[in-house]
């Protein structure tokens, strides 16, 4: 099992816990690693999106990628395209950009970036953090999509 530490710390990885035992998390968390699902950076719509890493978890609310790219920090946000595949019938995403919502694979947004881990043993760092901008019925789909998925630890 590969072992994390804290980018510029000398503690090790911790769980999102409160004091009284009970996770913080308000959407569970679920692991797609062993898909191989691209993350793509966007910078914009002149310029075509660039692979930025691979999606290690996801939940309805964020999103944990694993990337060689070295120049994100915590505290800053990045665009990312996210692009899922359909699982048992649901597509993750609606298009509501037209009077009838259809179903779309991908969403590209913006990722408030919340913590930057070194992976021990590899020049790779996992970048975690919080889905700002999706709309409640994206994010609703989302996680009707993750709950046919295998939850994460």
């Amino acid at each position: 099992m590969t072992s994390l530490h804290n980018r510029g710390s000398k503690g090790g990885f911790k769980i999102g816990v409160d004091s009284k035992g009970h996770e913080r998390r308000e959407h569970r968390r679920h692991d797609l690693e062993q898909q191989g699902i691209k993350v793509s950076r966007w910078d914009g719509s002149k310029r075509a999106p660039k692979d930025f890493g691979k999606l290690v978890d996801l939940s309805a609310g964020g999103v944990r990628i694993r990337t060689t790219s070295s120049n994100v920090k915590a505290d800053g946000q990045i665009r990312v395209k996210l692009e899922l595949p359909d699982y048992a019938g649901i597509c993750p995403f609606v298009d509501t950009s037209s009077a009838t919502p259809t179903p779309k694979k991908e969403w590209v947004g913006w990722m408030a970036i919340s913590r930057v881990i070194d992976v021990a043993d590899s020049d790779e760092v996992e970048v975690g953090g919080r889905l700002v901008d999706m709309d409640e019925m994206d994010r609703g789909m989302l996680g009707l999509y993750l709950s046919t998925q295998p939850l994460a630890a």
